[in-house]
């Protein structure tokens, strides 16, 4: 084997279970430094989260906990790993740089800067799969074209040959870099913890990952057909979407170890491979960061009433499902799906408020925020992006809590002001006659707001602005 050291770099990719980048660096070198660089900009950038920086440098921890027992120290450093990376591996005489590929815009422009840098100095740059189970190239229609529509992705995904899972290393030989430190989120600007109450983020690190899904594929995932869509069941969905943005846990062995007969197992895996077409689009067409998928939606006339916005970000539009969402993405950095795509409704239909200002409040908040799930979430939800939701189907606040959290346990969690309406009333509290308002001790417009727009009338206006921009277009 080759004397010199190679460098794992490992980013979204933090764990030891099956990380093929660092299995092709032990298979070619006997001493490997693990390297993870901290990098200002994206901490610092448009889409800055306390919840979610904590959760990555406590996951980072986790991460050198794990490389110690195998016997060598994971290095930290901070700022551009365009610097970084090359001046670590010419001071060390490392010739050779491994990581799992970054799909992203921005990881792509990083990579290809760090790849010229290292090469001008003598070392290669390998990157390996990791962050997704196919990568972009290898789903395409016939013409080579990618996909645009999820239905006709997902069943050529499913065609595609996965690799092996690969085993963790048993055993790794230690190396003399400085290990450096891990920097806290008061010295990154970024306040003295998480927004997120405590107790109410997910513990981080892989072995905590790894837990949670053995938790899920034992508990939780042959009824996940049937709970997906329920707010108020706890355990209805795996929780396991921090873990696939950090790669805490690989994809690949995700869906391995899901897949099998059932329905629950099926639709899971499904929603898996909705978060690799999402993947997918943003690698295809990077400028869906600010631009609506479906030029036709581009010109849409969106409401700028501050107003209307502060009320949905602080959950106090009056429509209890919403507010109680969005309480809950504000005291716990997370939010059940199917509340996402009420909220996100509501915000671009009933309030007429672009899409891209819901997208970045998600992200300032959300422990599991990734830039391709978010954004395609939204635009789905905006009926702007791919396989849009038909633009005239508007969710219905009053009919989406009924359904979906049909006694109010999931409001009452969040709305403690609404701890007593009956449930007949819990989803539209303003039809409680007076008598009942001061029964229940939830007076509206004292203890709780009324609904800031009629959905009937925002409905009409939402269409009307619609077809305008589809006319137009």
């Amino acid at each position: 084997m080759p004397a010199r050291p190679a460098i794992v770099w490992f980013r979204r990719d933090l764990r030891l279970h099956d990380h093929p980048a660092l299995a092709a660096a032990l298979a070619a070198h006997e001493v490997v430094v693990p390297l993870f660089v901290l990098d200002p900009r994206l901490i610092g950038g448009r889409f800055s989260s306390a919840n979610r920086t904590w959760f990555l440098l406590e996951s980072v921890r986790a991460l050198g906990d794990g490389l110690h027992r195998l016997g060598t120290e994971l290095v930290v450093r901070v700022g551009d790993p365009r610097v970084v990376v090359p001046e670590l591996a010419a001071s060390i005489g490392s010739q050779d740089v491994f990581i799992s590929r970054d799909h992203a815009p921005y990881g792509r422009a990083r990579d290809v800067g760090v790849a010229e840098r290292l090469a001008a100095g003598g070392a290669r740059f390998h990157p390996l799969r990791g962050v997704l189970v196919h990568e972009p190239e290898d789903v395409a229609t016939g013409e080579g074209r990618p996909y645009s529509v999820y239905a006709p992705f997902r069943r050529a995904w499913e065609t595609r040959p996965r690799r092996t899972v690969l085993p963790p290393p048993t055993r790794l030989v230690p190396h003399a870099v400085p290990a450096g430190s891990i920097p806290t989120l008061a010295s990154l600007g970024l306040g003295d913890g998480p927004t997120a109450g405590p107790g109410l983020l997910p513990t981080p690190g892989e072995p905590a990952a790894r837990a949670r899904l053995a938790r899920w594929l034992d508990d939780g995932i042959a009824g996940y057909a049937a709970n997906r869509d329920r707010p108020d069941l706890g355990a209805g969905t795996s929780r396991l979407s921090a873990d696939l943005h950090l790669g805490l846990l690989s994809p690949l062995e995700v869906v391995e170890r899901s897949v099998g007969p059932g329905e629950g197992r099926r639709v899971f895996v499904n929603e898996l491979v909705w978060r690799e077409f999402y993947a997918h689009v943003l690698f295809h067409r990077p400028d869906v960061r600010r631009r609506a998928f479906q030029p036709a939606f581009q010109a849409i006339a969106w409401s700028t009433d501050p107003v209307a916005f502060d009320a949905w970000r602080d959950g106090r539009t009056g429509y209890p499902i919403v507010d109680a969402a969005m309480r809950q993405l504000a005291g716990s950095g997370w939010m059940h799906n199917r509340a996402r795509m009420i909220v996100a409704s509501f915000l671009t239909k009933d309030l007429l408020q672009d899409w891209r200002a819901g997208e970045a409040h998600f992200m300032c908040h959300l422990v599991d925020g990734d830039v391709a799930s978010n954004n395609g979430g939204w635009q789905w939800a905006a009926s702007t992006g791919t396989d849009p939701q038909p633009y005239f189907r508007i969710f219905n606040p009053v009919t989406q809590g009924r359904r979906f959290d049909p006694d109010g346990t999931y409001v009452r969690r969040w709305l403690p002001e609404l701890a007593r309406v009956p449930v007949k009333r819990i989803h539209a509290p303003w039809e409680m006659a007076a008598d009942e308002q001061t029964a229940s001790g939830c007076v509206i417009g004292r203890d709780y707001p009324g609904p800031i727009v009629d959905h009937a009338t925002a409905r009409l206006r939402a269409l009307a602005a619609y077809e305008t921009a589809r006319r137009t277009s």
